[in-house]
C-alpha cells in the first residue's frame, strides 16, 4: 500500500473494451502517477482509438499510441504549450471506465480492501473482472 495525503491507499488502473468490460488491471501505490502504468495497460492487439483522461497526456505516450496507428482521444493538459484538438464527442465514452469501477466497487471485498498483500488484492480484482464478463 502506498502513502498519500489521505493516508494509506492503492490506485487501481484498468483498461476496458468498448462495452465497459475490464481487460487488464494494474495496482500502484496511492502517490504514484497514472502515466507510469499507461504502456502496460495498452492491449497487445491492434485498436482503433485510445480514450483516456488528462493524466495520460504525455508526449512520449502519445507518440507510442500514434506509432501503433490508433486515434488519440485525450484532452490536452491546460499548461501544454501547443494545445491539440481532440474529438469531444468520442471523449464522452470515457464514462465506460467509470461504469466499470462502479461494477467493481459493488463487491465489498474490493471497496474495503481487506487484503494486506497487493498480489491477493489483484487476484480478487481479476476474479471479479471474470465475474463481470460472465454476466
Amino acid at each position: 500500500m502506498g502513502r498519500s495525503r489521505g493516508g494509506f491507499s492503492t490506485k487501481i488502473h484498468v483498461s476496458v473494451d468498448g462495452l465497459g468490460n475490464p481487460l487488464c488491471f494494474r495496482l500502484t501505490a496511492g502517490q504514484r502517477h497514472d502515466i507510469t502504468q499507461a504502456e502496460a495497460l495498452l492491449p497487445p492487439a491492434p485498436f482503433d482509438r485510445l480514450i483516456a483522461d488528462r493524466s495520460y497526456d504525455a508526449t512520449d505516450f502519445l507518440n507510442l499510441v500514434t506509432a501503433r496507428g490508433a486515434e488519440i482521444v485525450i484532452p490536452p493538459h491546460p499548461r501544454r504549450r501547443h494545445q491539440r484538438a481532440y474529438d469531444t464527442w468520442l471523449y464522452r465514452e470515457r464514462h465506460l471506465v467509470e461504469c466499470c469501477f462502479n461494477k467493481l466497487k459493488q463487491y465489498r471485498h474490493i471497496f474495503s480492501r481487506f487484503d494486506k498483500l497487493a498480489s491477493r488484492y489483484l487476484g480478487f480484482l481479476n476474479f471479479i473482472g471474470a465475474l463481470i464478463w460472465l454476466r
